[in-house]
C-alpha cells in the first residue's frame, strides 16, 4: 500500500517580510518557498572538489583544483590594476590573476599562506595561470569533498554557499517518501529521495556526461515521476468528463447539415469525410466531446467545422467559433456566411473592434438564440456575452490562446443566458490546429483528448517551392515580384517588425512598403499590421482578397486563415527570426491556386546554429508533421504548445523528444494507479503539479 504524505512543512517566514534577509527575499523571487521546492531546484552543473591535481600535470584548458603555498602576491598596475599571486605545490608554479578584487583577497593570498584554488588553466605571459579562480585558505592535509560540488541557478543577492546550505537542509526535511506501489517504477531506478540526493551531491565516480545529458538513473526517476503526475492529471480529467452530461446532437433528415453537404462547391476528401464522421459520432453521445482536429495548412479544417456546427444547429442548439486574431475570425465569418446564410442560418460576429450599439445588437441576438452560429475573437468569452443554448464550441488555433483564456472559455461554456446557475448540460468542445502535433506531444499534453487528423490535402494543391536567399539578393527578389505582378499574380511580403527598432536592426514593414512602392510604380502595394485600426485592416484585406491590390506588405497577422488563391509568391524578411511552425504557416498562404508558387526566405548572416537548423528544415520538407517533429526538438514542448503563456513550463525535467519510453510507461501506470491507489494518485499530482493541474486540462 502506498503511503500518502502528511501536509508539507514550508520554510518559516518572518512576521515582517520587509525585514527578511536579502538571500531570503531572493529565494522567494525564485519561487523556493517549500522544502520540496528547494529539493527540486537542481544544479546547472558540477565542480569537482574531490581531488587535487599536481600543478606540473595541469594542461591548458583543463578545469581542475590545485593546492599550493603563496610564494608571491602583489598588485600590478599595467596594463591595468590587478592582483597577481603565484603558488607552488612542489611540482611547479601557477599564477592566480584577479582583475577585480577586494582587500580580503589580498589578506587571504598573503605570502606563506596555503590555498586551494579551482578554475580553468590557460597559458599566460608568465606561464600557466587561472583567472578569477575560486579559492580558500586551507591547513596542510585538509580533507577533500566526498561529492561533486553543485552549481545552482541563482539570482542577485543569493550566493551559491547560502543556496547550497538551504538546499542541503531542505533535502533532509522534504516529504520525499515513496508514494508509488511496488512495481510501478521502472526497474533499476532509485527511490525519489536517493535520486535527488545523487543529483544534488553526486559521488566522485559519477559520470558527469550522464548527469549533464540526463541519462543518469537518478534523472530517469525524476522524469518518470513528473510524467506520471501529468498523465494522472490528464487521465483524471478524461474520467471526470465521462461523468458529465452533454446534449446529444444529431442532424435532421433534410436539415442544415444535409443541405450544406450538398451545396458545397467541392467534394470532400476521404480524410475530411473520415474526421467529420468521427466528430459527428462524438456529438451524438450524451457526454461532452473533447476532440482536437488537426491538419496541415490548407487541409480543409474549416469545412469540417462548418459541418459540425450544422449538426448542432440542426439539433436546436447554438455553436460558437473562436479564433485568436480578428483577421482569422473574419475569414471564418466570410466563408461561413457564404455557405450558411443561403440555408437560413442566423449568425453573429463579435470582436474587440465592434463596439457600441452594433455590439449590443449582436449580444442580444446571441442571448435570444436568434444567432445560431457565433463567430469572433476572445470577445466571445467576455463577461457580457451569454448564450441561450450553447451546444458546441469550436476553438481554432487553440494553442495561440493563453492558458487563462482557454480556461475562461471552458467556464463560459457552462453558463446559461443571463448568467443564471450553471447548466446541467456541458457543451461539446472541438479544438482545431494547423500545427500538427507530434505523437509524443499528443500522448502528453493531449492525453485527455481524442485526436482527429486530416492527413490529406485537397486535389490540385501543389507543393510550394521554398528558396533561401541572403538579404544581399533583395534586388533579384524585387525583380521577381515585378514579373509575378506582370502575369496578374499577387505577392505577400512579410516582415517581423512594424517600424524602426533601436534594439534590432531588422528590415521593417513600413520601410519595405515605401521601397516596394518606389520599385513597383504601376502596382498597388498595401501595408497591413496589428496596430492599424480594424476598419483600415479590413479595407486593406478586402482590396487584396478582391484582386485590386497586387502586393501586400504585412507582419505576421496574415499567418493563418488568409486564403487568396491568386497569390503565388511569399517573401519572408529576416526568416531567421521566425519559428519553424510560423514559417510553415506563412508559406501556407501561397500555393492555394492552380499555379506553381514560391516562398522566398530572406536571411541576414551570420546565422546561429538554431536558425540554420530551422531554415534547413523548412527548405527540406513540406510535411507539416515532420516540421512539427523538428520544431519540438528545437523549441521544446512548452514553447511549442504555448504552455509558457501560463508563466511556467509545465514539464521541468522530462524531454518529450527523448523520453517517449518513459512517457509510455507513465501512461500505463497512471491508468492502473487511478483504479488501485486513488489516494496515492492524488498525492502524486499534488506533489508535482499543485495548482498547475488545471492548466493541463485547458
Amino acid at each position: 500500500m502506498a503511503v500518502v504524505p502528511a501536509p508539507e512543512r514550508t520554510i518559516p517566514q518572518t512576521r515582517e517580510p520587509a525585514r527578511a534577509s536579502a538571500p531570503a527575499r531572493a529565494l522567494e523571487r525564485l519561487g523556493l518557498q517549500r522544502d520540496l521546492d528547494l529539493a527540486l531546484h537542481l544544479p546547472l552543473r558540477y565542480e569537482d572538489e574531490t581531488r587535487l591535481v599536481r600543478i606540473a600535470d595541469a594542461r591548458d584548458g583543463d578545469a581542475l583544483q590545485v593546492e599550493g603555498v603563496v610564494t608571491d602576491a602583489r598588485v600590478e598596475f599595467r596594463p591595468r590594476r590587478q592582483l597577481v599571486a603565484r603558488i607552488d605545490d612542489g611540482s611547479g608554479t601557477l599564477v592566480l590573476r584577479f582583475v577585480n578584487f577586494y582587500p580580503s583577497h589580498q589578506k587571504t593570498l598573503a605570502r606563506g599562506v596555503r590555498v586551494r584554488a579551482r578554475g580553468d588553466v590557460r597559458a599566460g605571459f608568465f606561464g600557466r595561470e587561472m583567472v578569477h579562480p575560486v579559492f580558500k585558505a586551507v591547513e596542510t592535509g585538509a580533507p577533500l569533498s566526498n561529492a561533486l560540488t553543485p552549481v545552482y541557478p541563482t539570482v542577485a543577492q543569493l550566493p551559491q554557499a547560502y543556496l547550497r546550505k538551504a538546499i542541503a537542509s531542505a533535502l533532509q526535511r522534504a516529504p520525499l517518501h515513496e508514494l508509488l506501489p511496488a512495481g510501478a517504477v521502472p526497474a533499476g531506478l532509485p527511490s525519489l529521495r536517493d535520486a535527488l540526493q545523487r543529483l544534488h551531491h553526486p559521488p566522485p565516480d559519477a559520470s558527469l556526461a550522464a548527469l549533464h545529458d540526463h541519462s543518469d538513473p537518478a534523472w530517469q526517476r525524476l522524469k518518470f515521476e513528473e510524467l506520471l503526475a501529468q498523465q494522472l492529471s490528464q487521465h483524471q480529467a478524461r474520467r471526470e468528463r465521462a461523468h458529465l452530461a452533454a446534449p446529444p446532437l444529431q442532424p435532421r433528415r433534410g436539415g442544415v447539415h444535409e443541405r450544406l453537404a450538398v451545396a458545397l462547391p467541392f467534394a470532400l476528401t476521404a480524410a475530411q469525410q473520415r474526421v467529420a464522421a468521427e466528430v459527428a459520432a462524438d456529438l451524438a453521445l450524451p457526454k461532452p466531446m473533447h476532440r482536437l482536429l488537426q491538419g496541415d495548412v490548407g487541409s480543409g479544417k474549416t469545412v469540417v467545422a462548418a459541418l459540425s456546427a450544422a449538426i448542432a444547429i440542426d439539433a436546436g442548439w447554438q455553436c460558437a467559433l473562436m479564433a485568436p486574431t480578428e483577421i482569422l475570425a473574419e475569414q471564418h465569418f466570410r466563408k461561413l456566411v457564404q455557405w450558411l446564410t443561403p440555408l437560413g442560418i442566423g449568425m453573429a460576429w463579435l470582436s474587440g473592434s465592434r463596439k457600441g450599439r452594433a455590439r449590443a445588437q449582436m449580444i442580444e441576438r446571441v442571448a435570444s438564440g436568434e444567432a445560431a452560429l457565433v463567430i469572433g475573437t476572445h470577445a466571445v468569452i467576455q463577461d457580457d456575452v451569454h448564450f441561450a443554448r450553447l451546444g458546441l464550441a469550436i476553438v481554432d488555433e487553440q494553442h495561440r490562446f493563453g492558458v487563462q483564456q482557454r480556461l475562461a472559455l471552458r467556464r463560459k461554456l457552462g453558463e446559461q443566458a443571463g448568467g443564471r446557475a450553471a447548466a446541467p448540460l456541458e457543451p461539446h468542445l472541438l479544438m482545431m490546429s494547423a500545427t500538427p502535433i507530434p505523437r509524443t506531444l499528443a500522448m502528453s499534453y493531449f492525453a485527455d483528448l481524442d485526436v482527429s487528423t486530416i492527413d490529406e490535402l485537397p486535389p490540385g494543391r501543389q507543393p510550394v517551392l521554398t528558396k533561401l536567399f541572403g538579404d544581399d539578393r533583395r534586388e533579384q527578389v524585387v525583380a521577381r515580384i515585378a514579373d509575378e505582378v506582370a502575369r496578374g499574380r499577387q505577392v505577400y511580403w512579410v516582415c517581423p517588425l512594424i517600424e524602426e527598432s533601436q534594439k534590432l536592426d531588422l528590415q521593417n514593414a513600413t520601410e519595405t512598403h515605401r521601397q516596394l512602392c518606389d520599385a513597383l510604380p504601376g502596382a498597388m502595394v498595401g501595408l497591413l499590421h496589428g496596430r492599424m485600426p480594424a476598419a483600415e485592416k479590413a479595407a486593406v484585406m478586402s482590396l487584396f482578397t478582391g484582386g485590386q491590390m497586387q502586393v501586400l506588405v504585412s507582419t505576421t497577422v496574415i499567418e493563418v486563415g488568409v486564403d487568396v488563391p491568386n497569390a503565388s509568391l511569399m517573401v519572408i524578411e529576416h526568416a531567421e527570426r521566425f519559428g519553424l511552425a510560423q514559417l510553415h504557416q506563412l508559406r501556407g498562404r501561397v500555393g492555394r491556386g492552380a499555379q506553381a508558387s514560391v516562398c522566398v526566405l530572406l536571411y541576414s548572416a551570420p546565422l546561429s546554429p538554431t536558425a540554420k537548423e530551422r531554415l534547413r528544415a523548412i527548405v527540406d520538407t513540406h510535411d507539416g508533421f515532420e516540421i512539427a517533429r523538428r520544431d519540438l526538438e528545437i523549441r521544446g514542448p512548452g514553447e511549442f504548445m504555448g504552455a509558457r503563456q501560463s508563466g511556467d513550463a509545465l514539464l521541468r525535467f522530462a524531454d518529450l523528444a527523448d523520453d517517449a519510453p518513459l512517457l509510455a510507461r507513465a501512461r500505463t501506470v497512471a491508468a492502473q494507479l487511478l483504479d488501485s491507489e486513488p489516494a496515492a494518485a492524488r498525492a502524486q499530482v499534488e506533489r508535482w503539479l499543485g495548482g498547475k493541474a488545471e492548466f493541463l486540462k485547458a
